[in-house]
């Protein structure tokens, strides 16, 4: 079962998927820090070169399945044009309201 957008508990990470699912980059970009960082599989990647290449313009899509009481941790069906689908597992650092920092990897 999917968790709804607005039943995500922390409203940064809300905005954080809310924008990656509608393909909004001003709105992904203003959900994160200035110099937010991320990783994929426990390395470390640049933010707008993987978020360009996974999410925009791959139609990359997250379907949240559980969050963690926090809201910080989340597990979801991921999906875009390259990689298909896989069950993916979020961690996200929020600082004065915004993600400085997201990890990703399969779940």
């Amino acid at each position: 079962m999917t968790i709804a957008l607005d039943k995500l508990n922390d409203p940064a990470v809300r905005a954080f998927v809310g924008a990656l699912n509608a393909g909004d980059r001003d709105a992904f970009a203003a959900a994160l820090t200035p110099g937010a960082t991320m990783s994929d599989d426990g390395s470390d990647r640049d933010v707008a070169d993987w978020t360009e290449r996974e999410i925009f313009s791959s139609g990359g899509h997250m379907d949240v399945e559980t969050q963690t009481l926090d809201g910080l941790g989340l597990v979801a069906n991921y999906r875009n044009d390259t990689w298909g689908e896989m069950r993916t597992a979020w961690r996200f650092t929020v600082d004065d309201g915004k993600v400085s920092r997201f990890e990703t990897g399969q779940a």
